[in-house]
């Protein structure tokens, strides 16, 4: 799939090929939304949607402030049903108006680590700057409203990354592309962690230099 850069759907639909082909995802476990500009509205993936597969038509127009169907441009779109986690979109654009797309996805190795009891370390300068902090979410029903409201409290502090425990992640950004580099980044991070646990060196795993975390948390100048 060639990246296109202009349509917001377009965008979104080159991050979930991507992650399906990364192995981020396996089938439709995931769904992926973007704030449309100048609207009270996002896109957002259809229910059931297999995120290596999708095109315009399969995103659902709706309102943030209601969660009702969007109309765009002045021009009703076709009724798709949205995502069964639409409530969790919703919740976390009405707690951070920063951000303007969310990437939720069920990666296994990020997964994996939480059934063990083991948190994502910050082990890269790459992390360090997407990343910051990983916080985790406890477990709620998925597509329901305690999740949903739940999860947005926790990214209310501008936290970025979290893992939902037993379910997935969701990661934010002020763009597509910021949100879709946190993903990526999230699941090398878990993986970085989890090879290491494996080779029973854990405890002497160095994360990332708190220099570093120092700069980044006193200018964004920083670049890696």
């Amino acid at each position: 799939m060639n990246y296109v850069p202009g349509d917001l759907r377009d965008q979104l639909a080159h991050v979930g090929y991507d992650v399906v082909q990364a192995g981020l995802v396996c089938g439709s476990g995931g769904n992926l939304s973007a704030r449309i500009p100048d609207e009270d509205a996002i896109w957002v993936t259809a229910s059931g949607s297999w995120l290596d597969r999708l095109s315009r038509n399969t995103f659902a127009p709706v309102r943030i402030s209601d969660g009702a169907p969007a109309v765009i441009g002045g021009i009703p779109s076709a009724r798709i049903e949205p995502t069964s986690e639409l409530a969790l979109h919703l919740a976390l654009y009405r707690a951070r108006p920063d951000i303007n797309a969310v990437v939720h996805l069920h990666p296994q190795t990020a997964l994996l680590l939480d059934a063990l009891g083991e948190h994502i370390r910050i082990v890269t300068t790459d992390h360090a700057y997407y990343l910051r902090r990983v916080s985790t979410v406890p477990f709620r029903l998925p597509g329901s409203t305690e999740l949903a409201a739940l999860t947005a409290a926790m990214a209310a502090d501008g936290t970025d990354c979290l893992v939902l425990s037993q379910h997935g992640c969701v990661v934010m950004g002020d763009s597509v592309e910021l949100a879709h580099k946190r993903a990526r980044n999230l699941e090398e991070a878990a993986s970085l962690t989890y090879r290491a646990l494996t080779a029973g060196r854990l405890e002497n795993l160095r994360e990332c230099p708190e220099e570093f975390l120092e700069r980044l948390s006193g200018s964004t100048a920083v670049t890696v």
